[in-house]
């Protein structure tokens, strides 16, 4: 197999030839053929996230064929396709475990992060957390999916069933999210990097009520209001954009300092609240409304070996949708 690796934070990705991965008892092996490229990638290439495996392949946005069962795995197949997303094993043991929080679990794995993940062309999976994937639509298509789209389903549900939804940052996560909420028949607020005209157009393209700068006040109060950029500063910004009573939810595993504000802002039985990674069953709830709402990822293709250029393009916004590496 090839891989690019990160052999610690900070620095390159490296192309290299490793041994294909063997799968132990409960994994599988997949033949990767398609890998979304996160933000989370770049915090863990950014060394933004604490104590990740070193060296570590990142990636966790993978669709590809299981080509190699472990013992005793009965669950897929030979040739089945999947995704394999940031959750990537729990211990099933936890309070958390035990009480469908599984997204909590004190004892985790994530893929491309704590485990090996999908820059390459092949990785092993905790078959338990490889989800079966339809056949429809290309493996490009799929990736994305995988984590912009579960956190942002996630994310949505913690929001509530507000009319009203402001999405801050409109990057791979808020433009799948976009497409949920119009088939839902809400309404979304785009708000980007100040100045930021063509993705304001974009989201405009998506059906976007209203798109402008962070630091403006909407037209209307919000009902809830989701952060996906990694920006603190952005909180007080949200919490005074939402009505009383309103909620605002931040969706990255990594965020800068929140500065301080005056306890008006929260005041109103306004709400702050935060997403930590994602359940199977929030992928089984959201693979099911893709086909339902007609989603389409807008994915710009990278061949694998360019990992480094697209995490470069993806820290400084150069492209509207989501990154996908190609092996």
């Amino acid at each position: 197999m090839h891989a690019m690796v990160l052999k610690q934070p900070r620095t390159a990705l490296e192309w290299l030839e490793l041994p294909d991965p063997v799968p132990g008892p409960g994994e599988v092996r997949v033949r990767i053929a398609a890998c979304g490229v996160c933000r989370t990638d770049l915090h863990v290439v950014d060394g933004e996230l604490p104590e990740p495996k070193s060296p570590i392949i990142p990636g966790h946005q993978i669709v590809g064929r299981v080509d190699a069962l472990g013992a005793n795995v009965d669950s897929l197949k030979i040739g089945e396709r999947v995704g394999i997303p940031w959750l990537g094993h729990t211990c099933g043991q936890c309070g958390y475990c035990l009480c469908a929080s599984e997204n909590l679990c004190d004892r985790p794995l994530f893929t491309g992060y704590t485990r090996d993940g999908g820059f390459a062309t092949a990785t092993v999976a905790d078959a338990r957390f490889a989800l079966p994937l339809p056949e429809a639509g290309t493996d490009e298509s799929l990736a994305p999916l995988l984590c912009a789209g579960l956190i942002g389903w996630r994310a949505l549900r913690m929001a509530g069933g507000g009319r009203r939804i402001g999405l801050y940052g409109f990057g791979a996560s808020a433009h799948i999210l976009a497409q949920v909420l119009r088939w839902q028949g809400r309404s979304f607020f785009a708000f980007t990097r100040p100045g930021d005209t063509r993705t304001q157009s974009f989201a405009r393209e998506l059906g976007a009520a209203w798109a402008g700068d962070s630091a403006q006040v909407p037209p209307e109060a919000l009902d809830a209001a989701i952060l996906f950029a990694p920006d603190g500063a952005l909180v007080p910004l949200a919490l005074a954009a939402v009505r009383k009573a309103g909620r605002v939810v931040c969706a990255g595993i990594h965020m800068s300092d929140i500065p301080s504000f005056p306890y008006r802002l929260l005041w109103e039985e306004r709400q702050l609240l935060s997403v930590a990674n994602l359940t199977r069953q929030d992928g089984v709830e959201f693979l099911e409304v893709v086909p339902k709402a007609g989603i389409r990822a807008t994915t710009v293709p990278y061949p694998l070996r360019k990992a480094n250029e697209a995490l470069g393009d993806l820290r400084a916004g150069r492209f509207e949708g989501a990154a996908v590496l190609l092996p």
